[in-house]
């Protein structure tokens, strides 16, 4: 018999990480001139605390 390890869903918080990352790296790109790079940055954290919140209310709610 074949042991499957089931793990329950489990917010680690990486794409809060990862929506820090871009927010300052779109702060810098927007300190330096570069507006468009600095646009794609916050969208792309936009996205990972978007994801971050739903994640954490369906690890909430299970």
């Amino acid at each position: 018999m074949i042991d499957v390890l089931v793990a329950p869903l489990q917010l680690t918080g990486d794409f809060l990480q990862w929506a820090i990352v871009f927010f300052v790296l779109a702060i810098i790109a927007a300190v330096v001139g570069a507006r468009g790079v600095a646009g794609v940055s916050m969208e792309i954290a936009r996205i990972f605390i978007i994801v971050f919140i739903i994640l954490a209310i369906v690890t909430l709610l299970l």
